[in-house]
């Protein structure tokens, strides 16, 4: 069986000194093979291609039969990784914490533990909207899902 971690380590091996990266990878049930990348500017197809192309010559389809998969942790894709949150400095979130709590705002600053979201909230004050900004520092470790917000 192909393990998570081989791949994980192919793939790191693989992308060191560039700057794309690793986001995830799951084996699943009759070996089908799921890897997600990120990369500090962008990912094309022929990034995925390209990866997909290395990861196949290092595995013998005659030993042991897969699915591969490889693709970009798009816009639909939740931040997993710090770096992920970094590259998105500047863009506005939706975080959902392990407890419920749903906050929204832009990721203003990321350190080794936790990111900081500048909320924006209207306030009506004398028949007046005042649109009050709150900075709110957010640990990883309550994070359970969080994904760009897009305005089209």
């Amino acid at each position: 069986m192909i393990k998570e971690e081989n791949i994980s380590k192919l793939i790191n091996g693989k992308l060191s000194g560039s700057d794309k990266f690793l986001v995830s990878v799951k084996v699943n049930p009759g070996n089908r093979i799921v890897v997600y990348i990120d990369s500090d500017t962008s990912v094309t197809i022929d990034d995925c291609a390209g990866l997909s192309r290395f990861i196949e010559s290092q595995y013998d389809r005659e030993a042991e039969d897969y699915e591969l998969e490889v693709s970009s942790a798009g816009l639909s894709h939740p931040l997993i990784l710090q770096r992920q949150y970094k590259k998105n400095i500047g863009r506005k979130v939706k975080t959902v914490l392990k407890n419920g709590t749903v906050r929204k705002g832009i990721i203003k600053n990321v350190s080794d533990n936790d990111f900081e979201l500048l909320e924006e909230n209207t306030v009506k004050e004398k028949n007046k909207k005042i649109i009050v900004e709150n900075i709110v520092s957010i640990a990883f470790s309550d994070v359970k899902e969080t994904k760009l917000i897009i305005n089209l």
